[in-house]
């Protein structure tokens, strides 16, 4: 449907662009606001919500964008994507959030969730500079795809846990009309269908707009479909930063980046083993370091707050990188 209306040509490339951009940021609202009605109910704070549901929630456009590359035999676009929209999330969307509204963090994050991160990024960096035993694939191998989803069984027993020990005190501050679970279940799945049907008319329209205009499949991976499938990550992480509610902005940053690497891309590898790219150890190390320079601001910060000169850091770095890669494809 979307490659037959792609068909006619720039404009309607564009239109549905913009129409990708309206449902991102609508699901992106009605996802937040679900999401803490129902933490709120149970008793569950934004932050593990952030980690788990909208987290979840705002990467099933890199989980579907990689199930049909490694379906198609796309494996660099599979890695790419993944790589990619990590180092978005976190210099891109961490830093233009943050310069919206400074980041507050919790504890948790600081000693779990963002560390975690940036195993994920040296993680992938080992596994491409070594070869998996019994299998000789230079790259993300079945059974290193198999490690990745068994760090990510390590996540969720610890996101679950920690929800279990904090219990309600930490929950969203308390609204004048309680949502009922019924609305809240209503608007996270109309949340999540908006950010999934934005993710995916954004992605297909840039793609065909970079493929008129003769642009590579590498840089085609690493920023338009990494920046579109992030799309629903920079939409929540702002509008929650908007509403003051810190813990869902940072916490669907780090969760999307662990739900990324340790999950889609563990799945897409345990489908189809995905070799080595030219520059994956520069992606991979990107993806570590942004999470290091934020782990390192929030330690540097007395209140451990993620100020907007930490987020101008970001940006600048992330420019660099970017102009770095385009001048070296």
């Amino acid at each position: 449907m979307i490659e037959d209306l792609l068909a006619y040509g720039m404009w309607v490339a564009i239109v549905l662009i913009i129409i990708g951009f309206v449902a991102l940021v609508k699901g992106a609202d009605w996802l937040v606001d679900g999401a803490s009605a129902i933490a709120k109910r149970f008793g569950i704070s934004d932050l593990i919500i952030g980690l788990t549901v909208v987290a979840f929630g705002t990467s099933m456009p890199e989980f579907v964008v990689n199930m049909m590359s490694v379906a198609h035999g796309t494996t660099d676009l599979a890695i790419t994507n993944i790589l990619g929209s990590n180092i978005i999330n976190t210099f891109v969307i961490l830093g233009f959030t943050a310069l919206v509204y400074p980041i507050a963090s919790q504890k948790h994050s600081r000693n779990f969730d963002i560390p975690l991160s940036i195993i994920a990024g040296f993680l992938v960096l080992v596994m491409v500079a070594v070869s998996a035993p019994f299998e000789n694939v230079t790259g993300i191998s079945r059974m290193g795809g198999v490690l990745l989803l068994a760090f990510f069984a390590f996540f969720l027993y610890d996101a679950f846990r920690h929800a279990k020990e904090q219990g309600p005190e930490e929950a969203a501050v308390e609204q004048e009309k309680p949502m009922s679970i019924g609305k809240a279940i209503v608007l996270i799945v109309c949340g999540l269908a908006g950010l999934t049907i934005g993710g995916e008319l954004i992605v297909d329209s840039a793609i065909d707009i970079a493929a008129r205009c003769g642009v590579s499949e590498a840089i085609i991976g690493l920023t338009i479909v990494a920046l579109g499938t992030s799309l629903p990550e920079l939409a929540t992480s702002v509008i929650a930063a908007h509403k003051h509610n810190s813990d869902i902005a940072i916490g669907n940053v780090f969760g999307s980046n662990i739900f990324n690497v340790f999950f889609v891309l563990g799945m897409s590898a345990v489908v189809h083993p995905l070799p080595a790219y030219e520059g994956i150890e520069l992606d991979a190390f990107m993806a570590a370091l942004g999470s290091i320079i934020v782990w390192l601001a929030l330690r540097i910060d007395k209140e451990r707050v993620l100020q907007r000169w930490s987020g101008a850091v970001l940006l600048i770095v992330y420019a660099g990188y970017l102009a770095y890669r385009l001048m070296n494809v």
